[in-house]
């Protein structure tokens, strides 16, 4: 029995990566360091700018919830953990190469 071929369009959305209706944000912070102060506040306005109404930020904070480390595999702080549909993405740092985070979101491509 022979095998339907897919639809041009069907085709065009099996190419496209997943986007999620809404972001799912965690970062993991050790306390209200200048890094993850500075790490909050880029990740907001990145979110604001380019997700409005499309994310929910959680903020772990390690030292309130150090079993959470070992769980995440969280090995460096601030992290951020992304999770798309198909995988779970972490970018460490404060966030402010805004590229590099846009590509983490699937929102902008690598070049």
């Amino acid at each position: 029995m022979a095998k339907a071929k897919p639809t041009p369009r069907a085709r065009s959305l099996a190419s496209k990566p997943l986007v999620p209706k809404v972001f799912k944000l965690r970062l993991f912070v050790a306390g209200q360091t200048a890094k993850s102060v500075r790490a909050f506040a880029n990740l907001k306005v990145l979110c604001e700018r380019r997700l409005k109404d499309r994310y929910e930020i959680e903020v772990v904070d390690l030292l309130e919830h150090p079993h959470m480390a070992r769980g995440n595999q969280i090995v460096a702080v601030p992290t951020l953990e992304i999770q798309l549909p198909q995988e779970v993405r972490k970018i460490i740092g404060d966030l402010s190469n805004t590229d590099r985070v846009l590509v983490g979101l699937d929102l902008q491509e690598i070049g």
